[in-house]
């Protein structure tokens, strides 16, 4: 495959210089404004990772290509960084960060980088383990950065077996706080639904600490099955209105029944 890259990249460029001089809408844009519109590239971004669909991954990362460059070439307007800076900030960052590979430090896997990456980054200046987390990321994702981030300086568990005694110690009590809740007094019942809430976070933040330890993705996990729902619900209504049915008519063992043959389909 031929490497157009300088070329390419450059290409881009004279386009966002020409779109940000000529075009209305490109003109008036800033970096808030163009915030929300990053985020949804990303996600984006993710759904095509999530399909394995290449297409749309390649899209996708043209999309976040221009959108840097656009923050680039605001950025240069505001004196404030330029494109170049940008490019050799991160390779002096990327550098830095592996002195295995241009140092003299030596390695022995990839969970000894993690550590010496997240050493560094104190070095440079960072005050906690769990500094750059960002505070919007999605909580599924947020709380496996942190807890992967605590791993570096070996607040872990020993093994699989030991985080799975954790999630039924959880769920233990978030069922307590369930009966609490179920038996409050009204004057009672918000402080106790609040209860229930951070219980069930702990649950759930339980689990995705042992989807980690079965190396799994809990954020991919959930999304595999949030489409495999979609799916077969979207099927459920089409067989239902092939039958000349409702699902608001019919009951849920109606409904129930459609969704097994559904699911069995399928599998099949």
């Amino acid at each position: 495959m031929q490497n157009n890259n300088p070329e390419s990249f450059q290409r881009l460029v004279k386009i966002m210089d020409e779109l940000r001089e000529q075009c209305p809408w490109d003109k008036k844009q800033t970096i808030q404004t163009l915030r929300q519109l990053t985020i949804e590239e990303t996600f984006e971004l993710a759904d095509a990772i999530s399909d394995e669909n290449w297409k749309g991954i390649k899209e996708e990362l043209g999309d976040m290509l221009l959108h840097i460059v656009f923050y680039a070439r605001i950025g240069k307007e505001q004196n404030q960084f330029t494109l170049d800076e940008v490019i050799n900030g991160i390779c002096d960052k990327l550098i830095a960060r592996h002195p295995h590979i241009y140092g003299d430090v030596k390695v022995q896997d990839e969970e000894e980088v993690k550590k010496n990456w997240e050493k560094l980054k104190l070095k440079e200046g960072k005050k906690s383990v769990l500094g750059g987390v960002p505070r919007a990321l999605p909580a599924t994702v947020k709380a496996m950065r942190l807890q992967e981030k605590a791993k570096q300086v070996g607040f872990e568990w020993d093994n699989r077996e030991q985080v799975w005694d954790k999630v039924e110690e959880e769920i233990g009590e978030l069922k307590a706080a369930v009966s609490d809740w179920q038996g409050a007094v009204p004057e009672n019942a918000d402080a106790r639904k609040k209860a229930m809430e951070a219980e069930f976070g702990d649950v759930v933040f339980s689990l995705i600490n042992y989807a980690r330890f079965l190396q799994l993705d809990a954020e991919h996990a959930l999304e595999t099955t949030n489409k495999k729902f979609m799916s077969r619900f979207l099927k459920m209504e089409e067989k239902a209105m092939q039958n000349g049915m409702d699902l608001q008519n019919m009951t849920l063992q109606e409904m129930d029944a459609l969704w097994n043959s559904i699911k069995q389909q399928q599998q099949e």
